[in-house]
């Protein structure tokens, strides 16, 4: 029987169309996966709230425990970099640089590993030409020049990240049609990428500063430094001074310590911001960073570079903590 003018306009016109099929299969195909994981959620956490009902004391057992040794991890910690700094520094540079990189690869993040692997990489070179004996007079120069870029993109990084998420608190992601959590998520990434790398690179540059300067002669971390400074020298890169008044400075301008030692700017500035050093690189003399950092622009560097001291904790001793707490749950019998 044919069809007439009426029964045509209720035709959908889309009805037989294989391409609108597909689409609508594949939506109730993610719809039913989205309601299967759902229900799966729920189970479990019915399992586990039936597997731990009536273990309210247990509970507060591991979290009594949790703070304790959190409380004296902080506390031996911090005695034992006061009374030991040299190891402290060296066993939590280890961890904070092989730590993240284990975790990284079991949860197979490779973004991280390959920007772990770059890092590492280009660094070690740099850390290579700072061990060479004789050191070449350029070396100081390029070391610190290196991490100071590192520590530009650290605060960079850092910077971002929270505008990002600050951006994301007042709604501007709804004008590019974006989802919050993809900006949060991002700018949480760049936060972490920013400090994990501001802090090795911080570690790496005190430790390359020490060694330089040891290698140099006018500076040993405890004793008498095997050289003695002599005039118009710079203690930190061994190179002689061209002009002791900045007004004559044509290349680079001097500066002068309240001990009356003069060295190179970039230098005594590697030295003190880069290289964590708040003392003359000769004569041991307290520095006071405000006498070198007189920029305002600069100062945030200077702020988040001690910013940058407490993450450490939180990534190299956090997870040993955890896993010792982890430990004493099990040997307890607590769960």
């Amino acid at each position: 029987m044919a069809l007439t003018d009426n029964d045509t306009q209720l035709v959908d016109p889309g009805q037989h169309d294989p391409q609108v099929v597909l689409v609508e299969s594949e939506n109730l195909t993610k719809l039913h996966n989205g309601l299967h994981a759902y229900h799966e959620r729920v189970r479990e956490r019915e399992s586990l709230r039936v597997a731990h009902k009536g273990h309210e004391a247990m509970h507060l057992e591991m979290f009594l425990i949790l703070i304790f040794s959190l409380i004296a991890g902080q506390f031996i910690l911090i005695e034992w970099r006061k009374r030991h700094y040299r190891s402290y520094r060296f066993v939590t540079f280890i961890g904070m640089w092989l730590i993240p990189i284990v975790l990284s690869i079991r949860s197979q993040f490779w973004r991280f590993v390959f920007c772990w692997l770059l890092f590492s990489c280009v660094t070690l070179l740099v850390v290579r030409k700072a061990l060479e004996k004789p050191l070449h007079g350029a070396t100081p120069r390029m070391v610190y020049k290196w991490f100071y870029i590192i520590h530009l993109l650290s605060c960079g990084l850092g910077i971002f990240g929270y505008a990002v998420i600050i951006a994301a608190f007042c709604g501007f992601n709804l004008v590019f049609g974006v989802l919050p959590q993809v900006w949060l998520d991002f700018g949480f990434l760049l936060i972490f990428y920013g400090s994990y790398f501001g802090v090795l690179g911080r570690d790496l540059a005190e430790m390359c500063a020490d060694k330089m300067a040891s290698n140099i002669g006018y500076y040993v971390p405890d004793g008498i430094p095997s050289r003695s400074l002599e005039e118009n020298m710079c203690a930190v890169c061994g190179n002689r001074l061209l002009v002791l008044n900045n007004d004559d400075a044509v290349l680079e301008k001097t500066f002068r310590l309240p001990c009356n030692h003069v060295f190179h700017e970039f230098c005594i500035r590697g030295w003190c911001i880069v290289g964590k050093k708040e003392t003359c690189p000769y004569c041991k003399e307290k520095v006071d960073l405000r006498g070198i950092v007189t920029n305002p622009w600069e100062k945030p560097h200077v702020l988040y570079g001690q910013l940058l001291d407490w993450i450490r904790w939180l990534v190299a001793w956090q997870p040993v903590i955890l896993l010792l707490v982890q430990g004493v749950n099990w040997a307890l019998g607590l769960e």
